[in-house]
């Protein structure tokens, strides 16, 4: 199933998105109408925490409304889309793809070089060859906590910060979590997975580059309103299948600006999960960010 998050005649509502991505089956209503009860679809952490029964009550109601119920389908185009999950229980965002972190580990330095000599400094540092990884990388899944209340869906207005000049845009995969639960072994945690969504992590490079060489952060680099976009809606594990190995696109204003793979991510979100929940209990309603896929963000080219 498509599970999205949307606001019709100034209420929000979760529902079920059709095969063709132009409709979506308003859940709470269809299940006052069977008689049952509407809690689960209340919101979208309400479904989460209903687990496998609200998913495969979702499924029925949806399967029953495809076959009439027609006034409870609305058309995409009519409804504003949020963000599947608007105000997730907690938010992390990885480093998984070790070509993005080589790109912005050479895009970093340039940027800081700039501001020291200027376009011909930048130049002569992204002219170099990409870095090495860094082991570090292939020990441990490295993430960072970021900001929950930050989160916006698709479409949205994302103001660029005004003491940036430099902005950002990366693409990413996410999961979002349920069934709450501390020590989760990494052979288990494909079932602590609700499902998938897209990410798009936005980031004022030149100031994240600033905070990070007092190793900490990022901070206002990656923290300001709308800087976690979410969406168009989640997507279920038996619907997506393997997560790694999809095709992906960044389009600017309509302009294709690099394309990528989601292949090869250095640790799977299930050693990822595995690892934040040693001696941590991680919430059903939490996301996941894969971290930027090679070649899916502004500043580093693809190469």
């Amino acid at each position: 199933m498509r599970l999205a998050t949307y606001r019709q005649g100034g209420a929000e509502k979760i529902g079920v998105v059709d095969a063709a991505g132009t409709r979506v089956f308003d859940l709470a209503a269809a299940a006052v109408r069977a008689g049952a009860a509407s809690a689960p679809f209340a919101s979208m952490l309400a479904l989460i925490d209903a687990d496998d029964a609200g998913l495969d009550e979702a499924r029925d109601l949806a399967e029953r409304g495809g076959g009439g119920d027609d006034d409870l389908w609305a058309a995409l185009t009519s409804v504003e889309l949020r963000a599947p999950i608007p105000e997730p229980r907690q938010m992390r965002d990885g480093m998984s793809y070790a070509l993005h972190i080589q790109q912005s580990g050479r895009g970093g330095a340039a940027i800081l070089a700039r501001a020291k000599g200027g376009d011909a400094a930048f130049r002569e540092v992204m002219a170099q060859p990409l870095p090495e990884l860094p082991d570090i990388y292939r020990k441990v899944p490295i993430y960072y906590i970021t900001n929950r209340n930050t989160v916006v869906g698709p479409d949205a207005t994302v103001r660029w910060p005004r003491y940036s000049r430099v902005m950002d845009y990366e693409l990413e995969t996410a999961v979002v979590t349920k069934r709450t639960a501390a020590n989760i072994k990494a052979s288990e945690a494909r079932g602590h997975i609700f499902g998938y969504t897209i990410f798009n992590d936005f980031s004022a490079r030149d100031r994240q580059m600033v905070e990070m060489q007092g190793r900490l952060g990022p901070a206002k680099g990656k923290s300001f309103d709308g800087s976690n976009a979410i969406g168009p809606w989640i997507v279920t594990p038996d619907e997506i299948g393997d997560i790694q190995g999809l095709k992906v696109a960044v389009r600017v204003n309509g302009e294709t600006r690099s394309t990528g793979n989601t292949a090869g991510m250095l640790f799977p979100f299930e050693e990822i999960i595995a690892d934040a929940a040693q001696d941590e209990t991680i919430r059903a309603g939490e996301v996941f960010g894969s971290g930027t896929v090679g070649g899916c963000c502004g500043l580093p080219p693809a190469t």
